[in-house]
């Protein structure tokens, strides 16, 4: 085991640290981290639009009127639904930065430059001229707002490495002067983004959009929506947090715009009125997966609560349940510990995918509601957490998941803390002969 261990040190370690720093993928998740607080404030406006339960339902119906969901749907239609909108400024401000440009030019830029290839409808019959449905701003356009993010500041980066740019006096104010720096290449990303809207004018597809969304994001989430692809993505991520690699930011980088567009896509249909589409999304991630935290620890916490007989691991329960009610785990994972330890790996990698397995099988089978699009906290409690997103059943389902986490892990946990109280006699009897030593 400690030599399978080592290879796959070896060979993935290096993998997993050039993800890890890649320039675009930590922008895509630190735009996405930026954006959270907005699309959460929206999931939580829907969530009070489709509260699952009656009698607040029939309360708000006879209160205010049949429309009366309308007071919540606004809200979240400028948050959930402009995601991209919010994803694309965060993208332009980290990519500027880390090119060391202005970051003020590289929103402006990327934001124009989606705009400018974004399809627009006329509502002249409602004699309000040209605007942008929501649609195309929301998880239809995401991918298309992050490619078009990418190349607007490599555009820039590229210009300003040539020397394209006005440079004004130094006795010119610097506000003006960084204006006139950014006129050049921002027109260039324009002209550029002006040029591609009219080519694929010119196509069957009619727009970026809809060539982007068929031939990229369609695929991508048909297959993130996918088992077989979840079970890949948490392998990858145990392993990971296995060598000590914070596996759930680097799988994050590169799934979360795949699980928030299904996301997306549950929240729109349960305002629509429609049939929720998908099972894989990112509160099936994170609530009906990670109960507890990466590897699904929740259980194994309440196992050192409960039923350690080494002194340490009695400590470190007290210590862990606290950050572990709301799914924060590392005090577990380093402090027990799971990195490096071939004990603890084989539940850390297989209770995921349990969880994953029996959440799913819940959902297609209808045991269980998908989960509702309500892209509520990560941090959010398990069984809160399962009730807010799927209903009473859905808290149900984490009650049985935190039992099978501690099922999973005990047998594992058994041989780990009886290896901990073989430690902590040898290391009493130590001490006790040193000081017998030092009496005599």
């Amino acid at each position: 085991m400690e030599n399978l261990l080592n290879i796959l040190e070896e060979k993935l370690t290096p993998i997993a640290v050039k993800l890890e720093q890649n320039r675009y993928l930590s922008a895509v998740k630190n735009s996405f981290m930026s954006a959270m607080p907005l699309l959460i404030i929206g999931s939580f406006f829907i969530l009070l639009a489709y509260l699952p339960i009656n009698a607040y339902t029939e309360f708000m119906l006879n209160t205010f009127g049949a429309d009366w969901q309308r007071m919540f749907t606004i809200p979240n239609n400028i948050s959930m639904s402009m995601m991209t909108v919010y994803v694309v400024v965060g993208m332009g401000n980290e990519l500027a930065k880390s090119y060391g440009l202005d970051n003020m030019a590289g929103i402006f830029a990327a934001l124009a430059s989606f705009f400018v290839v974004t399809p627009m409808h006329a509502f002249a019959e409602e004699g309000l001229g040209i605007g942008i449905p929501l649609g195309n701003l929301g998880a239809a356009g995401l991918f298309v707002g992050i490619l078009i993010a990418i190349i607007a500041i490599e555009i820039m980066r590229f210009t300003d490495k040539m020397g394209w740019k006005i440079t004004m006096p130094d006795s010119v104010p610097q506000n003006v002067s960084k204006s006139f720096s950014a006129l050049i290449p921002v027109a260039l990303v324009i002209v550029f983004f002006n040029f591609v809207r009219i080519g694929f004018e010119q196509t069957s597809y009619g727009d970026v959009q809809t060539f982007i969304f068929n031939n990229l994001q369609t695929p991508l989430t048909a297959l993130g929506s996918t088992l077989p692809a979840t079970i890949v993505v948490l392998i990858i991520e145990g392993i990971l947090w296995s060598f000590g690699l914070h596996g759930a930011n680097i799988v994050g980088s590169v799934m979360s715009p795949i699980w928030l567009t299904l996301t997306a896509e549950n929240a729109t249909a349960l305002a629509a009125g429609d049939v929720i589409p998908n099972i894989v999304t990112s509160q099936f991630y994170n609530n009906f997966i990670k109960i507890g935290g990466s590897g699904a620890t929740f259980g194994l916490c309440l196992l050192l609560l409960f039923a350690a007989k080494s002194k340490q691991f009695k400590a470190l329960g007290k210590l862990s349940i606290g950050p572990e009610i709301f799914t924060i785990n590392e005090s577990i994972i380093f402090g027990m510990p799971i990195v490096l330890n071939p004990i603890m790996i084989v539940p850390f990698l297989l209770a995921p995918i349990i969880m994953g397995v029996v959440a799913f099988f819940a959902m297609s089978t209808g045991l269980v509601p998908y989960t509702n699009g309500v892209n509520i906290p990560w941090t959010t409690p398990p069984i809160i957490a399962g009730f807010l997103v799927s209903g009473w059943r859905g808290a149900v389902l984490n009650i049985v998941q935190i039992a099978l986490s501690a099922a999973i892990y005990f047998p594992f946990f058994k041989i780990a803390d009886n290896l901990a109280v073989k430690q902590e006699l040898e290391n009493e009897e130590e001490v006790q002969h040193q000081m017998d030593a030092v009496e005599a």
